[in-house]
């Protein structure tokens, strides 16, 4: 099991070593005074790792994530697989061209009264080349280009969610480990605690200045304390699992988790607005929507007439007796009028229209869903600071009630049990404020990925962002050729 420092969501003010920094939210100077919540959090920076160790950061973990997920790489993949639906479209307009070719063996045999019986042996064969070319299709092959590459448009969008989506639990993963790693810590220096006041209980019983109930609760509160541990650890090495997952490598240092507070806007009404425009899901739905409308065209394209030209050119040979030669060369217009399709035409085409129907009220929902997203979050953001805050006043009264029940309790006024209830409020403010700081950072991601703006470009990542349009520009107009523009 890997050590990280625990107070990685202090503030710059905080001891000079600046583990987190919530930009908005400032310690309190009495809190800041405080020697022993001093010494928990130099103990646990000191004990995580080699002061010289350079710490993995958020940032690279995003772009970590963002190179090397299987999810993303997939929905790039299947991107990829949707821009040739372009080119497959726009051979609707270039000719259908055939070679055949052929051979055989005939024998024929004549007889007649009075006349000598003749047979003939022939191998007739020959070659042939066949050219096939749409005049007019109703339009089918316009409605075809327009929707794929409307279709391609739409999986760009849903290439971006998916990416934004990743990022999002890279971040989230990332703020779970080290939450986790500070409560432990937090824990681990509670059994320690727990442990010299059981011994100072034992030693006091063996004085008579305390009963057997008092070391009887002491011991109480070590078990729990040793189970708190064992509870933190599970809970640690589960959020590592997923990191792997996630991120694509093994945490072992980790630096300070920081939020794109500059990328939040001021108002909950400007966030909602700039997620009503940029959002990607949006978008894709809106995409969506178009390529239904377009496939109703394209049906609808079957009910018209078409015009077509096929020209051809064959040399036969052994065709009527042996070795006779022969070329043939032809050009067709042709005209074919749909009368009727039993029907079938006709159903698809009420189907396309609502299916169209179906994503345009598809969108309508991606709006609902979109807005939502950015007024839970919004919420999700407040309440984390104001969490803060009062977890902050929760640390220093409980520190300071904490120091006043050990004062009382060796004068006698306080029982070994108010010393114990004590340190547990303490401990319990801690980890509040913990996961309040760890909770505020992720609900930052979660506002700007409801936005639509958790993107790499935005965050600032050093990485290079994967460009669609590469990809598309290659494949849009080849006529010719099997292998991918990657080689495969």
């Amino acid at each position: 099991m890997f050590r990280q420092h625990a107070a990685f969501l202090l503030y710059e003010s905080l001891l000079a070593i600046a583990i987190c920094r919530v930009e908005s939210v400032k310690f309190n100077t009495r809190f800041l005074k405080s020697s022993s919540l001093r010494a928990i959090f130099l103990t646990a920076i000191v004990s995580a790792f080699p002061i010289a160790a350079k710490a993995d950061t958020i940032e690279s973990a995003l772009v970590r994530a963002y190179q090397n997920s299987p999810i993303v790489n997939a929905s790039r993949a299947g991107l990829r697989a949707t821009d040739e639906n372009v080119p497959r479209a726009l051979s609707g307009y270039r000719p259908r061209i055939s070679a055949t070719a052929d051979i055989g063996s005939s024998w024929s045999e004549r007889s007649a009264p009075g006349a000598r019986t003749t047979s003939n042996q022939l191998n007739p064969r020959g070659v042939g080349l066949q050219l096939d070319q749409s005049i007019f299709d109703g339009g089918r092959t316009r409605s075809s280009v327009r929707q794929a590459e409307t279709q391609v448009l739409g999986a760009r969008m849903q290439l971006e969610a998916t990416v934004q989506d990743t990022l999002f639990n890279a971040a989230q993963i990332y703020m779970n480990v080290l939450r986790d790693t500070a409560i432990l810590n937090l824990q681990r220096n509670n059994v320690e605690v727990l442990d010299e006041q059981l011994r100072q209980s034992r030693d006091r019983f063996e004085v008579g200045e305390v009963t057997r109930t008092d070391v009887a609760q002491a011991e109480a509160r070590q078990a729990l304390a040793r189970s708190q541990v064992s509870l933190a650890e599970a809970n640690l090495r589960a959020n590592v699992g997923r990191y792997r997952q996630v991120i694509g490598v093994q945490p072992r240092q980790l630096g300070p988790g920081r939020a794109p507070d500059q990328l939040i806007p001021g108002s909950l009404d400007a966030t909602v607005a700039i997620a009503m425009e940029e959002n990607p899901a949006i978008a894709s739905a809106r995409f969506s929507l178009d390529a239904a409308e377009l496939q109703v065209k394209v049906f609808e394209a079957e009910m018209y007439p078409q015009v077509g030209v096929r020209a051809s050119v064959n040399h036969r040979f052994d065709s009527s007796i042996r070795g006779d030669q022969s070329t043939s060369a032809s050009v067709v217009a042709q005209l074919t009028i749909p009368l009727y399709q039993g029907g079938e035409v006709s159903a698809r085409v009420r189907q396309a229209k609502e299916t169209a129907t179906q994503a345009r009220f598809l969108v309508e929902q991606r709006r609902d869903e979109v807005r939502a997203a950015a007024i839970i979050s919004w919420g999700s953001l407040e309440a984390a600071k104001a969490q803060i805050m009062a977890a902050q006043a929760q640390v220093e009264a409980a520190e300071t009630a904490l120091t006043g029940v050990r004062e009382e309790a060796r004068v006698g006024q306080r029982t070994t049990l108010d010393v114990l209830n004590a340190q547990q409020e303490l401990l319990n403010a801690r980890v509040n404020l913990i996961t309040a700081q760890r909770d505020r950072i992720v609900a930052a991601f979660s506002v700007v990925q409801a936005m639509g703006r958790l993107t790499p470009s935005r965050l600032r990542l050093p990485t290079t962002e994967y460009d669609p349009r590469e990809h598309y520009d290659q494949v849009r107009g080849l006529i010719w050729g099997t292998s991918t523009p990657s080689g495969q």
